[in-house]
């Protein structure tokens, strides 16, 4: 049954989507490196099929809550890039273990200890990865004290250490880049320089992964590298055009709005506010420089300057035709925060609709 979505919602164009994958899939394998792509931007099992039919060797995910609904639609390698510390969070993880593949993200001793002692009390063994800070200032041991880390969890019981990770974006030198090529590289000699270090002090490690999408191609180039793990790639965005990872054309996710009034000569209004658009990354804001919240492809002239909940303020010219009532396709600047938005997408093929659940959206845990 053909649905015709009402507005705002996010409508995909399959061809478009598919033709992203099988990309990064050919870089991969043209690489020889394991692709684990990231399903924070989709929460979708039915994407994430379609990746790990075209090469991908597991999914990567950002919660628990959303490694549950992978699993419960039987995606059975699973990696949470994410720290899993609180007592809940550490007994569903080891249950979670214990029906799937699942490796889990660690980047302290306190966190490393709690999974040891519930793996111990279960009588299981649980996969470990130790995410590393090279640069970003998030989550992640510091570098300089890896290979300390590395040398306490490695030995510690119940656990089975496979290698070490990192998201980094397009940072260079502590500060964002426009320069992904190199940032890329840096990040990718950063992980296996490190690698080699931890190798040196006695503790062996498979695994050295690395690579958001904007960065993928490149760190994916130096040797020893073994898996990236782009997530963006499968929609893109707006952000990653204004990177030069892809065209606009190429980004396969827009949001759907109806212009809902024309006040004024040089302003419409559409419906499709905070609520409908992610507002994480902000115009103006260095190196992007992203002019709005979006990019309207039916008014490449036009800015999204404005969000309140519900409404999206557009400045437009007065020569512009719009009135109330009319359909615009706008991209966001950043798809993976806007789909967590909404409980559905719209998945146009050959002109056709077909509804599809976000299933791993809105969860905290």
């Amino acid at each position: 049954m053909n649905i015709h979505p009402d507005t705002p919602s996010v409508i995909v164009d399959t061809a478009v989507m598919k033709r992203n994958i099988a990309a990064f899939a050919k870089l991969a394998e043209l690489r020889k490196v394991a692709l684990r792509p990231h399903a924070k931007t989709h929460k979708i099992p039915e994407i994430a099929q379609l990746q790990l039919a075209t090469g991908a060797v597991g999914v990567t995910v950002a919660k628990l809550s959303e490694a549950e609904v992978m699993a419960d639609h039987g995606i059975d390698d699973l990696f949470i890039a994410y720290p899993i510390v609180t007592d809940t969070k550490v007994e569903r993880a080891i249950k979670l273990g214990q029906r799937v593949n699942l490796m889990v993200g660690v980047d302290s001793l306190q966190g490393a200890l709690g999974l040891s002692a519930a793996a111990v009390r279960h009588g299981t063994t649980v996969k470990v990865r130790l995410e590393i800070d090279t640069g970003l200032g998030r989550t992640g041991v510091l570098y300089d004290e890896a290979v300390a880390l590395a040398c306490r969890i490695v030995s510690l019981p119940g656990f089975k250490f496979c290698g070490i990770y990192t998201f980094r974006g397009n940072f260079m030198q502590g500060k964002p880049t426009l320069d992904i090529l190199r940032a890329g590289v840096e990040e990718g000699e950063l992980m296996v320089d490190l690698a080699e270090r931890i190798r040196n002090a006695g503790v062996a490690v498979r695994d050295v992964s690395v690579g958001s999408t904007p960065t993928a191609a490149s760190a994916a180039t130096v040797e020893g590298v073994t898996e990236i793990r782009p997530g963006t790639y499968v929609f893109q965005d707006r952000m990653q055009a204004a990177l030069g990872v892809c065209r606009l054309e190429d980004c396969a996710a827009t949001v759907r709005v109806t212009v809902v009034s024309r006040p004024a000569p040089d302003r419409m209004i559409i419906d499709g506010g905070s609520k409908t658009f992610a507002t994480d990354v902000l115009p103006g804001v260095q190196p992007l420089n992203l002019q709005g919240f979006g990019h309207l492809r039916e008014a490449p002239h036009a800015i999204l300057e404005r969000l309140s909940e519900e409404h999206g303020i557009v400045r437009i010219s007065a020569f512009d035709r719009f009135e109330a009532g009319d359909t615009l396709h706008v991209i966001p600047n950043h798809i993976c925060s806007t789909i967590n938005l909404h409980n559905r997408i719209y998945v146009q093929e050959r002109g056709t609709y077909r509804s599809v659940t976000v299933s791993g959206r809105g969860m905290v845990t």
